[in-house]
Order: structure tokens, then C-alpha cells, then sequence
């Protein structure tokens, strides 16, 4: 009988997943976009989060199963060109994630130790250190990669809850607290387009559906797993870019916009604060890069199992799927390559379109899961009104990320269905 997974261990890998690199990474991009409004872009991006752990919660409970999102995927469309596809644009979204994850560290690190006295440089051997540390220590054992997490966990929600706490005493009297006055905000539509471009800070809930099996007493624990956790983040984010908005004047959160956080911490606690956050943000960063790696490795693992990729990647090298060095490697790549927004936009874009999906899976399984259809026909409609949003407004500052969203998707299918295609010749 394997170990059953606790309420207190399922609402963790849901926050675990969610706090991982996504909001140090992002917070700064949200505030360039949103302004005074950065709190509300960060409520419209939970909310469909929340929205879509609706169908999680059903699916996961009626067809609980280690791959998670991708077999619900292959549950709404059958194995299929579509939904192998589908399948492997979640693969790549967590290559992009791993890259955003990677590309956080490089940020934050040469604050603490400067290696060649050239910020970029240093941004590079930081991120490419790293991702070969952590690929290092899922092949040693992946025993580590879990308690990892279990610590990371734990360190990074005291930290940022100490920033909230001292930040929000430290907002009495800052002149900046004006910043989040209505007349700072954006458009209702550009605060909804942040939100979009800084989704993938989310989309570490879809966890717990891999762990879903194993949850002890599932029909009480999933709904509240999924719904605590993803609660708990929107109240969290919310807060957080509450307190950086109101902290630090809109061209500082500019110039430091990939290390923002630890930039807030400053005109609380100097030079000391400005420190923890960032020991924070690489903690947190390596955790999540620890864990995305496991959890491509495993994704990619699964596709193939279910011959929507060949078979070769269910073979093993040293002991673990070789999925998990050619995410290494093709995250290497993108976090050397890309800039952050590009690369943020990528995975909002490949999250928000499976969410759609996984929705859409919500309404055809209707019938078998007991759902209320409006919630995933409501989940459906916002995605896709995400997606038109997001690609517009991108389109205007950031085509890069645009273009490489699409090349991303129009190689998922045309890779899928070249594979189909010579497998049916065999």
C-alpha cells in the first residue's frame, strides 16, 4: 500500500507549484503593464485559475491518474493527432516554465555574488548553472527532489508572508501608496491583458492532478486541495503587488523589474531585507525548477506511453526517463535565447489554451462527472477571450513572444502529426 497524500501534502503541491518561480519572476512585468492596477491583474488571473480548478476537481476525481491533465486530454478526444498535440504543448509549457523559473534565478543571483562584474553574463551562467544543478540531483534521487520542495515550501511562504506583514506597516506614510489610486490604473482591458501575460504564476495548481490517486479520503480532499490552494494564492499575489505598487516609485520597480521583490524589501529593511527576498526568490526559484523538471520528465513519460510520441522516450537513461535530460537541455536553450517577457507570454499562452481545453474536456465529460456545465462553458468563454486579449495586446509590445507562441503550437501539431503519420506506414 503506497503512502496516501494528506490534505496538508495535496494543498502544498498545489501552493508549491503556484509560488514557485512565477511570482518572482513576474511581478515586475505585471506592474510595467498594469501600473497602479497590478493587484486586480493578479484577481483577474485567479479567478480563472479558479474557474478552471473547477474541472480539475471533477475530472480528477472521476478519472484520477498520475498524468494528470494529460490523460483528462485524452479522456475529452481520445488518442488522437489533436489531443497528442495538446499533450505536447503541456510538455513544452513546462520546458517554458523551467526557462522563466531559470530565468528568475539569473536575475536575482548576481545581487548576492557578482561573477564578472557584467549583470548579463552573470544572468547567463547563473541560469544555465542551475538548470544543470537540478537535473543533476532529479538523476541522483528523486527522494531530494521532494523534500526539496517540502522545505522550500515552507521557507518561501514564512519569507513572503514576513514581507507582506512588514511591508504593509511600512506602507504608513510612503509617499507611493498614491500609486495605487484609480487614476494610476490602466484600461480595463490592459489590466486584464497583465493578468494573461503574467497566468503562468498559476498554473502550478494543475499539480495536484498528478497527485490525485494517491489523496487520501478524494471526494472531501481534491475539491478542497484544489480550492484552498488556488484561494490562498489569489489572496497572496494580491497582497504582494499590493505592497510592491505602494512601496517603490513605478521607474524603480522599472529598472529593477526582474528582481522587484527584493527591490520592495528595501525602504523597509535596507540592504538586509533586499537580501532575504532575494535568498527567497533562488529558493523558491530552485524548488520550482527541481520540481517542473520531475514533472516535465514524467509528462513526456506519459505521452509517449500513450504513443503520442515515439517510444524511445519511455526508455530510460541512468535510471530516469530520457525525458528529463531533453527537457534540461531544451530549457537550456530557450532561458539563454529568450527574453522574459517572450518567454512569460509563451507559457501563459500554451497554459491558458490547455486550460481552455481541459474546460472544454469539463462540458463533454459533464455527464459522467456530475458538473454544473455552466462553470466550465464560463471557463471556455474567458480562456479564449484570454487568449484574443493577450495575443493583442502582445502584438503591439512583444511580437517575439506572439511568434514564438505560435511556432511553439504549429510545431506541437505538425510534430504529432508527422509521428502519426509514419506510424501508420509501419
Amino acid at each position: 500500500m503506497a503512502d496516501k497524500i494528506s490534505l496538508k501534502e495535496a494543498i502544498s503541491i498545489g501552493i508549491g507549484g503556484m509560488v514557485g518561480g512565477g511570482i518572482f519572476a513576474v511581478l515586475g512585468l505585471a506592474v510595467s503593464i498594469a501600473q497602479g492596477g497590478t493587484p486586480l491583474a493578479f484577481l483577474f488571473a485567479g479567478i480563472l485559475a479558479l474557474i478552471t480548478s473547477y474541472s480539475y476537481v471533477k475530472l480528477s476525481q472521476k478519472y484520477p491518474d498520475r498524468g494528470g491533465t494529460v490523460k483528462f486530454i485524452n479522456q475529452g478526444f481520445g488518442i488522437s493527432i489533436f489531443s497528442g498535440a495538446i499533450n505536447n504543448l503541456l510538455w513544452v509549457s513546462y520546458i517554458i516554465m523551467l526557462s522563466l523559473y531559470a530565468s528568475a534565478f539569473g536575475s536575482y543571483a548576481p545581487n548576492l555574488f557578482e561573477i564578472t562584474q557584467n549583470k548579463t553574463v552573470d544572468f547567463h551562467i547563473y541560469a544555465t548553472t542551475i538548470i544543470i544543478l537540478a537535473t543533476a540531483i532529479n538523476y541522483y534521487s528523486i527522494a531530494i527532489v521532494g523534500k526539496i520542495e517540502s522545505y522550500a515550501v515552507i521557507i518561501k511562504l514564512i519569507i513572503l508572508i514576513g514581507f507582506i506583514g512588514i511591508g504593509a506597516y511600512g506602507l504608513i506614510g510612503n509617499p507611493n501608496v498614491s500609486q495605487l489610486a484609480l487614476s494610476n490604473w490602466e484600461s480595463p482591458v490592459q489590466l486584464f491583458a497583465a493578468g494573461m501575460v503574467i497566468f503562468v504564476a498559476y498554473e502550478g495548481f494543475e499539480l495536484i492532478a498528478n497527485a490525485a490517486p494517491d489523496i487520501e479520503n478524494p471526494e472531501k480532499n481534491i475539491p478542497r486541495a484544489y480550492y484552498y490552494s488556488v484561494i490562498f494564492v489569489i489572496i497572496l499575489y494580491i497582497v504582494i503587488a499590493f505592497v510592491t505598487v505602494g512601496s517603490l516609485p513605478f521607474d524603480t520597480i522599472a529598472t529593477a523589474e526582474d528582481y522587484v521583490l527584493a527591490e520592495a524589501a528595501k525602504p523597509m529593511l535596507g540592504k538586509i531585507g533586499f537580501t532575504i527576498i532575494t535568498i527567497a526568490a533562488l529558493i523558491s526559484t530552485f524548488s520550482a525548477i527541481n520540481a517542473s523538471l520531475y514533472g516535465g520528465s514524467r509528462v513526456n513519460f506519459e505521452i509517449a506511453e500513450d504513443d503520442e510520441l515515439p517510444h524511445h522516450f519511455t526508455s530510460k537513461l541512468w535510471n530516469q526517463p530520457i525525458g528529463l535530460l531533453v527537457t534540461a537541455l531544451a530549457t537550456l536553450v530557450l532561458v539563454n535565447v529568450l527574453d522574459l517577457e517572450s518567454i512569460s507570454t509563451a507559457g501563459s499562452v500554451g497554459f491558458i489554451l490547455i486550460f481552455g481545453i481541459v474546460n472544454f474536456v469539463g462540458i463533454k465529460c459533464a455527464k459522467d462527472t456530475g458538473s454544473n456545465k455552466i462553470i466550465p462553458i464560463l471557463g471556455v468563454v474567458l480562456c479564449v477571450l484570454a487568449l484574443v486579449i493577450l495575443i493583442n495586446q502582445q502584438l503591439k509590445s512583444n511580437l517575439t513572444g506572439v511568434l514564438v507562441s505560435m511556432a511553439i503550437i504549429s510545431l506541437c501539431f505538425i510534430a504529432e502529426w508527422i509521428y502519426k503519420s509514419t506510424e501508420k506506414n509501419h
